[in-house]
C-alpha cells in the first residue's frame, strides 16, 4: 500500500520540497513529487510572444547545440522548461543551458533531483513588460543562485550580461562589453549582436546556425553541379577530340599504307624498269659481240678473198 507523501503539490502553485523535506524523503517519495510536478506552463507564465521570439530561441539552441555536440562537452540545452529550485515558484527561461551533465531529454528540471541549478539563462524580450526581464529576473536569477543571465531585447536590438561575482553571490554584477561581445565564461564563448540577431563567438568567429551552414551546403551541391557540368562538358570535349584524332590517325594510317602500296608498286615498277635496262644492255651486248663477229667475218673473208685473187692473179702470170 502506497504510503501518503508528506509534502503534497499545490496544483495553483506547485512548487519543489524544501531542501530540507527533501533531504527527509525516501527515494520513492522523491520519484512521486517529481512526478506530481507539472511539466505544463501556463500562458499567463509564459505569453507568446511571437516568430521573432521563437526564432531567437531556436537559432540560439541551434547554435550552442551544434557547438557542444562539436566540441564533445556535456551540455545540457533547453527552451521554456519548467524549472523547479527547492521550495520556490517554478521559473520558466527562453533559453537554459546545464553544464557537464548528461543531455537526454527531459520534461522538466527539479534541481535537488538533478543535483545542481541552471548555469546560464538567456531570455529575449519582444513584446510585454520589460521590467519582467530586465529587472524582475535580474534579481530572481541572481538569489536562485544561477551564474549567468543574459537579457536580448529583440524588439530595442540591444543586449546585457550579468554575472554573479562567486558562488555564494546572491547579486549579479554587470558584464562590460569589449568591442560590442559580452563574454560567456561558462559557456566559454562571446555573445554579441548582428544585423540584428543573437550570434555567439569563438575565436572572433560567429558559430554557423543550420540555415547558413544549409546555405554553404546549398552552394557547395551548386558549385559541385556546376563543375560537374563543366566537368562533364570537359569530357564530352576530350571524347570529341579523341575521336576527331582517332580519325585523323586512322586516315593518316590510311594515307601511309596508300603511299607505301604506291611506293611499292613504284618499286616494282623500277625493279621491272631495271630489269628491262638490263635485259636491254645485254641484248646491246649480244648485238654489239654479232657485229664484232660479223665484222671479222667479213674481215676473214675479204681476206681470203684477196689472197684468192692474188694466187688467180698469180696463177694467171705463169701461163702468160
Amino acid at each position: 500500500m502506497t504510503q501518503p507523501l508528506a509534502f503534497t503539490v499545490d496544483p495553483e502553485d506547485p512548487r519543489a520540497p524544501p531542501e530540507e523535506v527533501w533531504a527527509s524523503m525516501s527515494a520513492e517519495e522523491r520519484r512521486r513529487v517529481v512526478s506530481m510536478l507539472p511539466a505544463e506552463v501556463p500562458i499567463d507564465i509564459m505569453a507568446p510572444e511571437g516568430d521573432p521570439h521563437r526564432e531567437a530561441k531556436e537559432r540560439t539552441l541551434d547554435a550552442l547545440g551544434r557547438f557542444f555536440r562539436r566540441t564533445g562537452r556535456r551540455v545540457y540545452l533547453s527552451s521554456e522548461l519548467a524549472t523547479y529550485y527547492p521550495g520556490r515558484p517554478r521559473v520558466v527561461p527562453d533559453v537554459l543551458a546545464v553544464l557537464d551533465v548528461d543531455p537526454h531529454p527531459r520534461s522538466k528540471w527539479v534541481v535537488d533531483d538533478e543535483g545542481k541549478g541552471l548555469d546560464f539563462v538567456l531570455e529575449v524580450h519582444v513584446e510585454g513588460d520589460k521590467r519582467k526581464d530586465h529587472e524582475r529576473n535580474v534579481a530572481l536569477y541572481a538569489e536562485l543562485g544561477i551564474p549567468e543571465y543574459f537579457i536580448f531585447d529583440r524588439g530595442r536590438l540591444s543586449l546585457r550580461g550579468h554575472r554573479l561575482p562567486s558562488s555564494g553571490a546572491r547579486v549579479y554584477q554587470p558584464i562590460v562589453p569589449q568591442g560590442g561581445r559580452y563574454a560567456s565564461a561558462l559557456l566559454g564563448l562571446e555573445l554579441m549582436l548582428v544585423e540584428g540577431r543573437l550570434r555567439f563567438v569563438v575565436g572572433g568567429t560567429p558559430l554557423l546556425e543550420s540555415e547558413e551552414i544549409i546555405g554553404q551546403l546549398e552552394s557547395m551541391v551548386d558549385g559541385l553541379v556546376h563543375r560537374r557540368e563543366e566537368d562533364e562538358r570537359a569530357l564530352e570535349e576530350a571524347r570529341r577530340q579523341i575521336e576527331e584524332e582517332r580519325r585523323r590517325v586512322k586516315e593518316e594510317r590510311k594515307r601511309a599504307k596508300e603511299e607505301r602500296k604506291r611506293a611499292e608498286e613504284e618499286h616494282v615498277r623500277a625493279e621491272e624498269e631495271r630489269k628491262r635496262a638490263e635485259e636491254e644492255h645485254v641484248r646491246a651486248e649480244e648485238e654489239h659481240v654479232r657485229a664484232e663477229e660479223e665484222r671479222r667475218r667479213a674481215d676473214e673473208a675479204e681476206r681470203r678473198a684477196a689472197a684468192l685473187q692474188a694466187e688467180l692473179d698469180r696463177l694467171r702470170g705463169g701461163k702468160s
